[in-house]
């Protein structure tokens, strides 16, 4: 059964603001404690550290150009825009222990990076990217293939750790319907990312 989750824009939903004076300038790294609740290309319950270092953030043009190529193109042109955009910033999994096919230790780029207000004064970041997969995957093309992007979003609170969630393997499609976003993910679960930490 697939994860359905309908959100007002994930991906899409974070401008371009200043950058607030408790969140350090760009480049910043952050730290966070994740435990993986679905079984899709890390086994279920491997918990670790995942290192997001921000380099730069999308400005407000690219946001409207990927919203526009989603809405009139679709999932594969959005994807395709994505994977063009310079990178601002990388993940990865630098305490990951045993095979590695997925380069979880090296990391991959993050294509689209924004950030915008929380109403109790902490921030909100958005991170958007295309996901790293097997040589395997790419040449026998299996059902995940269909779900190319990986999500991340970010709550930072005025003061103490923050939290988030990562969604691996998902489509982005739009219900018009509904007039809203919808993201399904390949497999029910997410990753979870607790007490985030924030360092120059």
């Amino acid at each position: 059964m697939h994860g359905r989750v309908l959100v007002a824009a994930v991906l899409l939903s974070a401008g371009l603001i200043p950058l607030r004076a408790d969140v350090p300038a760009v480049p910043f790294v952050m730290r966070a404690f994740a435990i993986n609740m679905t079984n899709v290309s890390v086994p279920r319950g491997n918990a670790g550290v995942m290192q997001i270092r921000i380099t730069g953030w999308s400005p407000a043009a690219t946001r409207q150009r990927l919203i526009s190529t989603f809405l009139d193109k679709g999932q594969d042109a959005l994807l395709s825009a994505l994977q063009k955009e310079r990178s601002h910033g990388r993940i990865s999994l630098p305490n990951w222990t045993g095979p590695d096919p997925q380069n979880y230790r090296l990391g991959w780029d993050l294509r689209y990076t924004a950030h915008d207000p929380l109403p109790d004064g902490g921030e909100r970041i958005v991170i958007a990217t295309d996901r790293q997969m097997s040589m395997w995957e790419v040449a026998n093309r299996p059902r995940s293939y269909d779900y190319p992007f990986t999500l991340i979003e970010i709550r930072l609170p005025k003061e103490g750790k923050g939290e988030g969630r990562m969604f691996g393997a998902t489509q982005i499609q739009f219900d018009k319907k509904k007039n809203e976003i919808v993201l399904e993910q390949y497999s029910a679960g997410e990753v979870r990312l607790n007490e985030i930490t924030v360092e120059k």
